[in-house]
């Protein structure tokens, strides 16, 4: 019999999170910005949903776990000089977007977007106003961190539009915190939140982190049991992604004991049974959101959307992404802007685009995508769907994938149905390399090692 020590060897491997397929790693670089250019302009001759994603990469202080683009300085003129890039950036695509197109989704990612003042976030939520037409439901979503924050930066959110928080708060343990490099006690998350409800901003994430230095099964729970009583709509509990070579900060985690992937596993195990006998509802990888919010609802009548952003409910819309390394996703195209802060600021001082990688989906790759998003929100896969939607018989297309496929069903991660696989609860913690069954670009052996451990 396989036990769940057997797969958790066996399963932690490297493999992409897909967040997007192919994943970034495979854009192109690209000098010449007019296919991107062409590939906007040909995606606008109708009017189309928008979601916007707005990077600000600053933080005032370095977080040693972090695997985000991000500047980190402490003066208050690198904001104002990176709004002004910002500002010329939106007003340049703007003329190439059709004129009736409304956004539904808007996103202030990071970095740490609560680096600005109350004053400059203001100030870009009334550029936004002026260049984009917003739609009544927008779903406008920011990414806090609790520290260094004031009631005012709140209010800023609260009158320009916001309407959901995301508040990073990864471990309350003192010992974990200082190992990582971020001190943020209970009760600093305790008093923004008290802060963002009676401002009106009632829709409120938590963002926790497993697999840190000096977690453990038991500690771990002790932080879900903390912040459960804050009440949150949902939780995103991410795996710590170990990438030293990427990240060279993560090497000074390296000083600390972490826990092991049978360690993690039982983590992941706990947090699936206590949220879900908590009234919250296990969405897919890792979120789980109350068993009356849209994102459940989304889950249970088979609308879940996956992107950069993870789990989304407003499907079918093009993602722009604003500032530097941020990405867009535009029909069956990718932008991902420069990563450098200068050559970013060089880009918009010369009046060009910042797109500096790019990558346009082959036919396969749109099938292939359609197969793994639908099966990372849907937890399962009817061939003959697939085969409806493409003009293609689903089975003998993917006849590759079946022999890992009967493989996995083997060790009890799905089973086989006549016509495609349904994901088992056990299935559900190794997604990710359910996944790599249908995505061709995992074959290569030499792309594999470029992604953290699954488990």
């Amino acid at each position: 019999m396989t036990t769940h020590q057997d797969l958790v060897t066996k399963y932690s491997r490297s493999a992409p999170r897909y967040t997007s397929y192919p994943s970034a790693l495979h854009f192109r670089e690209t000098d010449d910005p007019l296919p991107a250019l062409s590939h906007i302009d040909e995606h606008n001759t109708v009017p189309r949903p928008l979601s916007l994603y707005i990077h600000i990469p600053f933080c005032a202080s370095l977080c040693w776990y972090c695997g985000c683009t991000k500047v980190i300085t402490r003066r208050p003129e690198d904001g104002r000089a990176y709004l002004d890039r910002l500002y010329r950036e939106i007003s340049s695509l703007k003329r190439r977007l059709h004129p009736d197109s409304k956004v539904i989704q808007l996103h202030f990612g990071g970095g740490t977007p609560t680096y600005l003042s109350p004053g400059e976030i203001r100030d870009i939520g009334s550029v936004l106003r002026k260049h984009f037409a917003f739609e009544d439901d927008m779903e406008f979503a920011v990414e806090i961190d609790p520290r260094r924050l004031t009631r005012d930066h709140i209010s800023a959110l609260a009158e320009i539009g916001c309407n959901r928080a995301s508040i990073g708060i990864q471990d309350i343990h003192n010992d974990v915190q200082r190992a990582i490099n971020r001190i943020q006690p209970m009760s600093v998350n305790e008093q923004v939140i008290e802060w963002l409800h009676e401002a009106g901003i009632h829709h409120i994430n938590v963002d926790l982190i497993y697999g840190l230095p000096l977690q453990s099964k038991q500690r771990f729970e002790e932080t879900l049991e903390a912040v459960k009583k804050t009440n949150p709509d949902r939780f995103a509990i991410f795996n710590y992604a170990h990438v030293p070579w990427m990240m060279p900060s993560q090497k000074l985690l390296d000083r600390y004991p972490m826990p092991d992937p049978h360690e993690k596993f039982a983590m992941l195990n706990m947090m699936i049974d206590n949220l879900t006998a908590s009234g919250y509802t296990f969405i897919g990888m890792d979120h789980f959101a109350k068993t009356d919010d849209e994102l459940s609802m989304a889950r249970k009548n088979g609308t879940l959307q996956r992107n950069f952003q993870g789990y989304s409910t407003r499907s079918d819309s093009d993602i722009y992404g604003f500032g530097m390394s941020s990405i867009s996703q535009i029909g069956n195209g990718y932008l991902q802007s420069v990563k450098d802060l200068e050559t970013y600021y060089q880009r918009i001082d010369d009046g060009k685009p910042p797109y500096a990688r790019h990558y346009f989906l082959t036919r396969d790759d749109r099938i292939r995508r359609d197969t793994i998003m639908r099966l990372m929100c849907d937890l399962e896969l009817d061939f003959r769907l697939t085969g409806d939607r493409w003009n293609i018989d689903g089975e003998e297309y993917f006849a590759e994938a079946f022999t890992p496929l009967r493989e996995m069903a083997s060790d009890g991660l799905i089973t086989l149905t006549e016509h495609g696989l349904r994901v088992t609860d056990t299935g559900r913690m190794f997604l990710r390399n359910i996944a790599t069954a249908f995505d061709a670009y995992y074959a290569l052996p030499e792309n594999r090692k470029r992604y953290s451990k699954t488990v």
